[in-house]
């Protein structure tokens, strides 16, 4: 069985989760399962080895579930991409609009390094709003988008084209 495969058994889909409609793809038995999850971590590093990748940087708060393991085995530094208010120091922020309001994310002002190649980690690509988002505030402080890296896409909402903006490489594990 490929990863991609062993993400999708584990994967627990919530009905009407959180509102009638929806389809919510839960991960919290993938993280329970202590192999599984290594194994999606070199998964994830594997895809990108053969880019220049100076840091990872994870969208709160299922970004960091992955994230930080993937830049513990990347040896990169980890970046954290917050709602706003959350992040102690001094911060950039960008607001983007969601299919339902809008939302602001932040993260500190001095964490990204000019000319650094960034990859940004989500654990789910939908509209990719919030990539998008991540993406800006990394364009914002001079680092450019390695790529981005999602377990799971939902292709019917189309979210890699909205992200082609920034960088070709977006890879998903699974997609429904």
């Amino acid at each position: 069985m490929n990863i991609g495969e062993r993400l999708d058994n584990q994967l627990r889909t919530i009905p009407d989760f959180p509102k009638p409609g929806i389809m919510f793809k839960d991960i919290t038995p993938v993280l329970e399962n202590p192999t599984l999850c290594r194994d999606l971590v070199q998964e994830i590093k594997n895809s990108f080895s053969d880019l220049n990748v100076d840091a990872i940087a994870g969208v709160e708060s299922r970004g960091f579930l992955f994230g930080l393991p993937l830049a513990m085995a990347m040896n990169v530094p980890f970046i954290t991409i917050r709602k706003k208010g959350k992040l102690p120091y001094n911060t950039v922020s960008h607001s983007y609009d969601l299919e339902y309001g809008s939302a602001t994310i932040e993260m500190h002002q001095d964490s990204v390094k000019k000319g650094w190649n960034v990859l940004i980690h989500d654990d789910l690509l939908a509209t990719g709003g919030t990539a998008a988002a991540a993406a800006e505030l990394i364009k914002m402080e001079g680092g450019s988008i390695a790529g981005f890296s999602f377990l799971i896409g939902l292709s019917f909402l189309d979210g890699a084209k909205r992200l082609n903006a920034y960088s070709e490489e977006i890879k998903t594990i699974v997609n429904y």
